[in-house]
């Protein structure tokens, strides 16, 4: 009967365990990225939001017009916005930027398998 070296069988699991985790690094998971991505852009809208609650059309003018250096945004800022009209604003940029997500992982996912 042979001996078996139990060093040499932990090491070949190790070995093997090492492998199956990089095989499973090399795909992002399109639905937790979408999510991720989407969840990123709502906040973003509700920190916008809250800027410009916060600051008034003349600090929101000022930010964004940094922002987009230089651009004058006086004539598109709107500051009377119903509250209905936000909660669509958040969803629509949730649903954009989940699909946004997902697409960076697809062709990510279909780029790493080649």
């Amino acid at each position: 009967m042979a001996m078996v070296n139990i060093g040499t069988v932990m090491k070949v699991n190790t070995q093997i365990q090492t492998h199956q985790k990089q095989k499973i690094m090399k795909t992002i998971n399109i639905k937790r990225f979408g999510f991720a991505f989407g969840l990123t852009a709502a906040i973003l809208y509700l920190g916008c939001v809250i800027l410009m609650v916060t600051m008034g059309h003349d600090g929101s003018v000022k930010f964004f017009n940094s922002l987009l250096h230089g651009l004058d945004t006086s004539s598109i800022i709107r500051m009377q916005i119903p509250w209905w009209e936000a909660l669509i604003g958040i969803a629509e940029t949730f649903i954009i930027s989940w699909l946004i997500g997902a697409c960076i992982a697809l062709f990510y996912n279909v780029s790493a398998k080649k």
